[in-house]
């Protein structure tokens, strides 16, 4: 008898928890207020369903409270080396460098027996990796030799 009472007591909650619709960007839209327009959207339900809606496959991680989707895109590889006494501080002295000059760049130092690698920032498209690439050329041309655009799963944030 008890079991029957709890599911009775929970169910008008069960039932508003499935009611409850989420607002979404086209909700937001079409919201009347003071000195607002009259904003009306029209799409499919599908569409509708698909707006803020993860991508099938996407991976989401978390470091430090902060949220990135992880997906395909560029950087800029600026140092590879594989000596095995140099290549680790060579990584790090150059990272040392360009975060002194530009410190909103993202760098990633990896080690991949037998290299160390030091690669710069996460560009979606081939273009904006080469555009970081040529202002780093010019800023340590005794690094331009070496500075290519590598194809690797990057970091976007998530806000």
């Amino acid at each position: 008898m008890k079991p029957l009472f709890f599911i009775l007591l929970l169910f008008p909650c069960l039932l508003f928890a499935q009611n409850e619709q989420v607002k979404t960007i086209f909700d937001s839209l079409q919201e009347p207020g003071a000195g607002k327009g009259n904003v009306v959207v029209r799409q499919s339900d599908a569409i509708r369903q698909l707006v803020g809606a993860r991508k099938h496959g996407a991976n989401v991680e978390e470091t430090d409270g902060d949220t990135f989707l992880v997906l395909e895109g560029f950087r800029a590889q600026v140092f590879s080396g594989n000596n095995q006494r140099l290549s680790k501080d060579e990584a790090f002295d150059k990272e040392k460098q360009i975060k002194e000059q530009f410190p909103e760049l993202t760098t990633y130092v990896t080690y991949t027996a037998p290299f160390w690698r030091l690669r710069v920032g996460d560009y979606r498209t081939h273009e904006e990796a080469y555009h970081v690439l040529r202002q780093l050329s010019e800023a340590f041309p005794a690094f331009a030799k070496e500075m290519y655009i590598v194809k690797e799963k990057i970091r976007m944030p998530l806000h």
